[in-house]
């Protein structure tokens, strides 16, 4: 081939691969894929789900705790405890059913406390008996607990961390941060706990008060940024849920007992309030000093609340102020006040004491001028009028009608609520601590305010609701109930035991005892019939001697026939004695047979 040729044959090909290399360039990467389709987005990563499950708090006042699970941790909210109600006889305390927690108690990385109200930490000496997990909580909430602890020979090995209101911690994958609030007690605070879930926001107890006694106001402003930031839940108490308008400021009370303490400047002053309300004390302290009276403390968790309240700065006490209760009589009547338990008719309180002549160091009358600083809780409004009526048989003037203002509760009502929900804007809400009317009241609030039904749960004790950004769901149940404290015995005392207690307390009780033969099972002795409860004795001979005559027959035609099973013995004992005596009585004591052989 000549050069000539080579050289065009050159250029040919130099051309065909700048063509190829154009339409290359042009084409898209992929060749089967079409032009101008978007490119598939990445799939976001689903979070994980956070589980709340309620072990005391619903559906009854107090007993408030509350467990919070995301992955592998759990955090619980405060552990509290409830008083017995009228049913419960004998009964001290009530605490929640910690089983799951003792289940579980290695995914447990602390309890978080949001104040010293004993509905609130009440149930820790029962819980950390158990299990030792770690308390974070405010200066005066620990020291409360602390005090507690000390007294159930615990404080050894309780782990307690305290926190400031603003603070952040981090346990296992939440980060919680504590909001000041305010409340009847300093140093009360709310959560907010962020999850890889999604953000819950638990209020605790809370009111909103401009004017309060001691501390700073409610922190609003970081309720807004956590709303701003998304929340994935609200849990807000519900306490006062029915009340509309907004709480009174303590303020008010303050403004209250001054006038009182003018009215009563002839008197001795005895002042009825709840041991952990310390601002109240505090308010009550700088009426006496005002007017020149001492103040004394009188009932065991008054003076235990006010040292621990003294020690951290939250009671500011001048100087030569307090008395010892020995030293009242040392001072007029009308140079004195004296601040005591017994505010809720508690029977072993010192005002209850007082009004029945049983208190060692205080004896009321004439010359006394009592304020009951406090509203009864659902449920103690016969104890507190019983214990009204014999103070003023004693002659005491007695303040305790609403009309003097001087109780103010530390609960929101409906418009401060409303200001919490618009703050922190939940898409989910569970109204928490109340009965069933202020869950209800509750969240019929959060509809008015916008809110979807179905983003509403109202949950009960046992529940475990499941929250996502999809759905809020109640998903299963966790042991759960009430265990009830008797003396040192904790749980020991159930459904049954309160079952025969108010049956003995209604009607009675009937004891057949009688010894038989060992070989015919034949009566040797007896049977003898005692009475407790059920009759005066000599005045129902004729009947107790029908039961003695009645239970020799059913005794005798056992052995007759050779019946010697005791369980099929004492039940025949018990139905055919139990018919007799609802035959001549329309009663129905308790009988209980006490067989023994010889």
């Amino acid at each position: 081939m000549s050069a000539k040729n080579q050289r065009k044959n050159y250029k040919l090909k130099q051309n065909w691969y700048s063509k190829n290399n154009r339409k290359a360039e042009n084409r898209p990467q992929n060749s089967k894929q079409p032009k101008n389709k978007p490119r598939a987005s990445v799939k976001a990563v689903k979070k994980p789900p956070v589980k709340v499950s309620f072990l005391g708090g619903l559906n009854e006042i107090g007993k408030n705790i509350t467990v919070i699970e995301c992955e592998n941790d759990i955090v619980i909210v405060d552990c509290g405890m409830a008083f017995p109600d009228g049913d419960m006889l004998g009964v001290d305390l009530v605490i929640p059913d910690f089983t799951y927690i003792e289940q579980n108690v290695d995914r447990v990385r602390g309890i978080v406390l949001t104040h010293g109200h004993e509905d609130h930490i009440g149930g820790l000496p029962f819980l950390l008996s158990k299990v030792n997990v770690p308390l974070f909580g405010t200066p005066l909430t620990l020291g409360l607990v602390e005090n507690k602890l000390r007294e159930h020979s615990l404080i050894n090995k309780a782990k307690l961390n305290v926190v400031n209101a603003g603070s952040t911690i981090r346990l296992g994958c939440m980060e919680i941060k504590f909001i000041h609030v305010n409340h009847s007690i300093p140093d009360a605070v709310a959560f907010a706990i962020k999850t890889p879930g999604g953000t819950l926001v638990h209020t605790g107890d809370f009111k909103i008060d401009c004017t309060p006694i001691s501390g700073d106001t409610i922190d609003l402003s970081s309720f807004a940024k956590v709303g701003d930031e998304g929340v994935l839940a609200l849990l807000a108490e519900s306490t006062n849920a029915e009340r509309a308008g907004y709480t009174p400021t303590e303020q008010m009370v303050s403004e209250s007992l001054d006038g009182l303490f003018k009215k009563a400047e002839q008197y001795r002053i005895i002042i009825a309030t709840f041991a952990s309300n310390v601002n109240r004390v505090q308010q009550i302290i700088n009426c006496a000093e005002k007017y020149g009276r001492k103040v004394a403390f009188s009932g065991r968790s008054m003076v235990n609340y006010m040292d621990v309240a003294g020690k951290l700065g939250y009671l500011h006490l001048p100087q030569n102020i307090l008395i010892d209760i020995d030293a009242l009589k040392k001072y007029e009547p009308n140079q004195v006040v004296l601040v005591t338990t017994g505010s809720q008719g508690e029977p072993m309180s010192a005002l209850s004491r007082m009004a029945y002549s049983d208190h060692r160091k205080v004896m009321v009358g004439e010359g006394d001028f009592i304020i009951i600083s406090a509203n009864p809780i659902p449920g103690n409004e016969k104890s507190v009028g019983n214990i009204v009526d014999e103070l003023l048989k004693r002659g005491c003037k007695v303040i305790y009608e609403s009309m003097y203002e001087v109780h103010v509760s530390g609960h929101a009502c409906q418009e401060e609520l409303k200001l919490m929900h618009r703050l922190v804007r939940p898409k989910y809400f569970i109204p928490v601590h109340g009965e069933q009317k202020h869950l209800r009241k509750h969240a019929e609030l959060a509809e008015f305010l916008g809110m979807k039904k179905k983003n509403i749960c109202i949950a009960d004790i046992g529940k475990t609701v499941e929250i996502c950004d999809d759905h809020m769901k109640i998903t299963g149940s966790v042991p759960a109930g009430k265990v009830f404290v008797d003396g040192l015995g904790v749980g020991d005392v159930g459904s049954i035991v309160l079952r025969d207690r108010k049956h003995l307390g209604q009607d009675g009780l009937i004891i057949i005892v009688a010894s038989l033969d060992v070989y015919d099972g034949h009566v040797i002795s007896g049977p003898d019939i005692v009475s407790r409860g059920f009759v005066y004795v000599r005045e129902s001979e004729g009947l107790l001697d029908e039961v003695r005559k009645l239970a020799l027959s059913i005794l005798e035609d056992c052995a007759e026939k050779n019946i010697q099973e005791w369980g099929v013995i004492k039940n025949r004992l018990r139905e055919e004695i139990s018919k007799l005596i609802s035959q001549r009585t329309r009663r129905s004591p308790m009988i209980l047979p006490i067989l023994q052989e010889v």
